[in-house]
């Protein structure tokens, strides 16, 4: 019995500054960023945001505008919904499924909030390219772009009007999700 203790107590000193050792080691730094996957990361950021902003917002505040000649809250998300088809049709080379226009026939938060996920689930395949991808031209409406460029364009346009729901939140007493507590 003794001499188990002994081994054990043996072990646990030998085994400490090892375990210590190994929580000293530095960490492998990240692997590098590619434009793509920058691209990829900074979508997903935004999409993120403003899809909890959409289910935090109560309803009875998706008819608020701050000034009569904007927007309501409801009207911005179904912008973002029609605007991220546009955007992400041509680099994905399909048809465009949306056949409404989102801001005038979605009026209630439950048909806001679906067609949001619907229309970011349609772009989020157009973000998985590979860098060459990025510049490969593409059809947007009558002129003829890098595909980088729309999808730079829809990631920019989504952070704008986030800005938007960020002070209508902020006018509402609603903390927006970019200013949360991370999870």
């Amino acid at each position: 019995m003794l001499n188990r203790l002994f081994s054990v107590a043996v072990l646990t000193a030998l085994a400490i500054p090892a375990l210590a050792a190994a929580q000293d080691a530095p960490k492998p730094p990240p692997p590098p960023m590619t434009a793509s996957g920058g691209l990829k990361s900074l979508h997903a950021q935004v999409r993120g945001f403003i899809i909890r902003a959409a289910e935090s917002m109560p309803e009875e505040h998706y008819a608020f505008k701050p000034t009569p000649d904007v927007r309501s809250f409801g009207e911005l998300l179904g912008h973002i919904a029609n605007t991220q088809y546009n955007f992400c049709t041509p680099v994905r080379k399909v048809a465009n499924p949306n056949k409404d226009n989102l801001e005038k026939t979605a009026t209630t938060k439950a048909a806001l909030a679906a067609a949001l996920k619907e229309s970011f689930a349609f772009c989020d395949p157009a973000y998985d390219m590979a860098d060459a991808g990025l510049t490969e031209m593409v059809m947007w409406g009558q002129r003829e772009v890098a595909a980088g460029y729309t999808l730079t364009f829809n990631v920019t346009h989504n952070n704008e009007h986030y800005g938007n729901i960020v002070t209508y939140m902020r006018l509402k007493g609603l903390v927006p999700p970019s200013s949360e507590p991370r999870r």
